[in-house]
């Protein structure tokens, strides 16, 4: 990929340091280059084409910014087309940068790094150094391109393949083609089985019956070879496992087989080898052999299949434990992290598409019903409640922005009276508006038949498309979690019917806030109740993922359990403020007071927490200190578990607003009063949130509740101190205060 710009351009700089510029001169441009080098930290990712090798190595300030850069610890890949012409120069740079590969065609000349851009400007001049070059550090164009390099990577093959390819002067055969006789199927089954590295197989409960059947024998040898460390082993992923297919997955798996379970399957079983790819469509019911098989060889279609396998291999659930708890009757139901949005939305589209009996989906703003319908997800209820007879309830903010789309939906064009009150009602399609105040939530909610439920968190409600928009989402088929969130649903629902009732009926003033006063208790009650019955299975969930993560062996495994732990962690502090909201508002919290020295007991509770926030604090380049104005040790009478806990949340909302600096926690006596303050560098607090700061929900981050500091103030007040902040005198940053009286 190449940048193109008029004759004419010029830098166009976008944010404070950040621009797009061309380099105009072959000097300029190596120099460009070479500082390239100089400023990558983590890694530097090169794409050439054929003619660049020899300057790589030839042009000696470009070769040393290479030695250089690997030095420094920075990771070099390096991609371009090898060819007899340039196989030398290709050699001498596997010994350079630390992987090598080749991809054939390569056009287009490119260098990226964690925070920069280059483009030489010149396609296939050989050694000549481009008279010019597209430079630029904005942070979307770096993500783009690193996008492009790594699926280009992805695509291609080790450079020893290449090398060991055009010395022995091999002539490999292309081709795809499509079998049909039975005889020639199987042959190709077992050529697949023999001749492989690596076997990555994607099939149905039919296609490993016939696989065992049929293929024993031919398996058995591979994974004979795998143990004795002469093949990669055999991969398998398969669709939701059940006790018919238990017995037969115990069997595999006692013979070495590696296997996942996983929630969708693909609309086809394949295996895939380093070398070749066999696929079909068929369903292979009861072990029978498939009517025809799509063999083929070409690297496009391999590299395009193995991705497609490490994807299900990565959002998989391993065969094991899923067995295991079928086994123990503890089959609670699936619950999986989604970290990608494109595989939330293909995830939210395929349980509207299925849905039977009933859909209800919460929009929590306009913009994110807009998203929604761009992808189709609107559409498809349509759909299912046109033809399927399935009910569709829909709960959202009202807005100028959704109202035609809304309209279209349900096929009326009758206007309605502002208010919480349903806004449309036609056929089995509901709408109702409410508040989004009252929505509270930065998060879509979908529950499908009752038994499915998908959330999925807003990481920026200003993007215009899914993909950017939505963060991490978890779907669920628990019945515990799935009733959860219905009857969430179904309270806010009631409540768009409460305040119909209200505004329709015309009674006294007094009967209606005695209404909202019930209908708040029950609703503090539902929330109670909720956060105590979603503290009972939190628990084991936590316990039993950190026994698994500390006893587990396969790394492959690691990442995707340590995302449970984490996602189980958040619902854990969840729930723990939501009761001591409810305990501060009914006014029931405890404190287990005792006398003890303060100054010393904060300076080490912020030696723990820096300790605790690790790579955080090097990550984000946060110095943390502790900074003692007293003349004397100072005594208080509190609760020491619910301070920590104040101070805790007023550190991690510095860090989480401090990209770089320093957060300072300062403790002074003043008036019998001890004043303690935690005071950072960071973005500072929003002026338009500043005098509600320490009320419910106040928050301009998506990943928070706003509960944090609501709870903070409760604390407080309950041992007789005050709590405040404001803006820090020089526009950098913030700081918080707490006030106790002394002892």
């Amino acid at each position: 990929m190449t940048a193109r710009l008029t004759p004419n351009s010029t830098a166009k700089p976008t944010k404070t340091g950040t621009t797009t510029k061309v380099i105009r001169g072959t000097s300029k441009v190596v120099d460009t280059e070479v500082d390239f080098f100089s400023k990558a930290r983590n890694n530097a990712d090169t794409y050439m084409n054929y003619t660049r090798p020899p300057l790589a190595v030839g042009l000696e300030p470009i070769k040393k910014a290479f030695h250089d850069a690997k030095a420094r610890g920075v990771h070099l890949r390096y991609l371009t087309e090898i060819t007899k012409d340039n196989l030398i120069y290709c050699k001498e740079l596997m010994q350079i940068v630390h992987d090598l590969r080749h991809l054939d065609g390569i056009k287009g000349n490119f260098m990226i790094s964690e925070s920069e851009y280059v483009a030489p400007l010149i396609l296939f001049e050989h050694r000549k150094v481009a008279p010019q070059a597209v430079y630029s550090n904005i942070k979307e164009v770096v993500e783009q391109q690193q996008y492009v390099f790594d699926n280009f990577w992805n695509m291609a093959i080790p450079a020893e393949e290449r090398i060991k390819e055009i010395e022995e002067r091999r002539t490999i055969r292309y081709e795809t083609k499509v079998f049909r006789d039975q005889d020639e199927i199987a042959n190709k089954i077992k050529y697949l089985l023999e001749t492989s590295g690596e076997l990555l197989v994607c099939s149905s409960f039919g296609g490993l019956q016939l696989g065992y059947h049929s293929f024993l024998d031919s398996g058995k040898d591979v994974l004979a070879k795998s143990r004795r460390g002469e093949h990669k082993g055999i991969r398998l992923v398969t669709k939701a496992i059940d006790r018919d297919s238990i017995e037969l997955l115990k069997i595999l798996l006692d013979m070495g087989i590696q296997i996942r379970e996983i929630k969708n399957m693909p609309p086809m079983n394949f295996s895939v080898t380093e070398k070749e790819v066999h696929t079909t469509i068929d369903e292979m019911k009861d072990g029978k052999m498939a009517q025809s098989v799509l063999v083929s060889n070409e690297p496009v279609y391999v590299n395009h299949f193995r991705s497609i396998f490490e994807e299900l291999w990565k959002d998989g659930i391993d065969a094991k434990t899923r067995i295991a708890s079928i086994e123990e009757g503890a089959d609670l139901g699936e619950v999986e992290v989604v970290p990608t949005s494109s595989r939330a939305g293909e995830i939210y589209l395929e349980l509207v598409r299925n849905a039977q009996k009933e859909v209800m989906i919460m929009f929590p703003t306009p913009n994110a019903f807009l998203r929604q319908h761009t992808i189709g997800v609107v559409s498809l209820a349509k759909e299912a409640a046109q033809r399927r007879n399935v009910k569709i309830r829909i709960l959202m903010p009202k807005h100028e922005s959704t109202e035609e789309l809304v309209r279209n939906l349900t096929g009326t064009a009758e206007e309605q009276e502002e208010g919480y009150h349903p806004s449309r009602h036609i056929n089995n399609i509901d709408i109702r508006y409410i508040e989004q105040a009252i929505l509270d939530t930065h998060a879509t909610i979908l529950v499908v038949d009752k038994k499915t439920s998908l959330v999925m968190e807003i990481r920026d409600d200003s993007k215009t498309t899914f993909e950017e928009a939505i963060g991490l989402s978890t779907y669920s088929n628990s019945k515990a979690g799935v009733l959860s969130y219905l009857s969430l649903l179904g309270n806010l629902w009631l409540q768009t019917e409460l305040y119909q009732q209200i505004k329709e009926s015309s009674i006294r003033l007094e009967v209606a806030n005695e209404k909202l006063k019930v209908h708040d208790k029950m609703q503090q009650e539902f929330i109670d109740i909720a956060a105590h019955e979603l503290r009972t299975p939190i628990q084991p969930i936590l316990g039993l993922s950190q026994i698994i993560r500390h006893k587990l062996k396969d790394t492959d495994c690691v990442e995707p359990l340590d995302i449970i732990i984490r996602n189980a962690l958040r619902l854990q502090r969840l729930t723990e403020d939501i009761l001591d909201v409810q305990k501060i508002e009914s006014q029931t919290m405890q404190l287990n007071k005792e006398r003890f020295e303060l100054s010393e007991w904060i300076s080490n509770l912020v030696a723990d927490y820096r300790n605790d926030l690790g790579k955080e604090e090097e990550k984000k380049a946060i110095k943390l200190i502790t900074e003692l104005n007293i003349s004397a040790p100072i005594v208080v009478d509190a609760d020491r578990n619910r301070l920590a806990q104040v101070i805790h949340n007023l550190l991690n909302n510095s860090v989480r607003y401090t990209k770089e600096g320093t957060i300072a926690v300062i403790t002074k006596e003043k008036d019998q009063q001890v004043i303690v303050s935690v005071k950072d560098t960071g973005k500072g607090i929003a002026l338009d949130i500043l005098p509600r700061l320490f009320s419910k929900f106040v928050t301009k981050s998506y990943q928070g509740t706003g509960l944090g500091l609501y709870i903070s103030r409760g604390i407080i007040e309950a041992h007789g101190g005050k709590i405040w902040a404001e803006n820090n005198d020089d526009g950098k940053g913030a700081t918080f205060t707490f006030s106790l009286p002394t002892k």
